[in-house]
């Protein structure tokens, strides 16, 4: 193909991207050499996705990022713990991340209990408990809404959809900003693939349609638009 780069441009365009960016991962290469116009959509998505400012402060974001970098055993994601530094983490707010982060499996345990043991615990509410120990883990260290927006996108990583719908029950009920929400669940694209983003965003649509959840205006405009889901077969005549 006439439009694949020659050695030499490979060569420019990947130390262009190191110059920006300040480091060079493998996958560049082959992409830039294969496919040089996905390398360059690829790269203007991670710049939307990862780098523009929109709803999550820079905090908040580099937060998220790092319960999802632990939550994932995603070490090659360094870059992130500077702009954690840079945006002023510290090292006691990286430990609450990396306990959250741990704490994830736990919404298992009680969604399991919710189901099967009920009888056995009639009094154990799970979402409560399971809250609890969220707050506990934050103690002074880290606000309560910062560590649901972050395990909110963990718990969508990691597909596991009591504690996507528990994370995103607390949100509303702190007042967070749905765009808040949604910005740190589109996070999870990058890290765990497009399709965990739609599980999440499936479950965030189901608690609004059965009125769970109280939308703002564009999020009811949303959830409201009918023939979501996956495709359908036509009917039979």
């Amino acid at each position: 193909m006439s439009d694949l780069p020659t050695p030499e441009a490979l060569r420019a365009r990947l130390e262009a991207l190191r110059q920006t960016r300040g480091y060079l991962l493998a996958h560049h290469g082959p992409l830039a050499a294969a496919a040089p116009d996905l390398h360059d959509a690829y790269q203007r998505m991670y710049t939307a996705l990862t780098l523009t400012e929109r709803h999550l402060d820079a905090w908040e974001k580099e937060f998220v990022w790092l319960v999802l970098l632990v939550a994932l055993r995603e070490a090659v994601g360094t870059h992130h713990l500077a702009q954690f530094v840079r945006a002023g983490g510290t090292e006691a707010q990286a430990g609450v991340a990396i306990r959250l982060a741990g704490y994830a499996a736990a919404a298992e345990g009680f969604s399991f209990v919710a189901e099967h043991w009920h009888g056995w615990f009639p009094g154990l509410d799970a979402a409560a408990g399971y809250a609890d120990g969220v707050r506990l883990l934050c103690g002074t260290v880290v606000a309560p809404a910062a560590a649901d927006l972050a395990l909110a996108a963990a718990q969508a990583a990691l597909g596991r959809d009591w504690g996507v719908a528990a994370h995103i029950h607390a949100a509303y009920a702190a007042g967070t900003d749905e765009d808040k929400l949604a910005e740190a669940l589109a996070l999870v694209i990058w890290p765990a693939g497009v399709n965990r983003f739609l599980g999440a965003c499936t479950i965030w649509h189901r608690l609004i349609v059965a009125g769970t959840v109280t939308p703002g205006p564009r999020y009811r405009a949303w959830a409201e638009t009918t023939g979501q889901g996956a495709f359908a077969p036509e009917s039979s005549p």
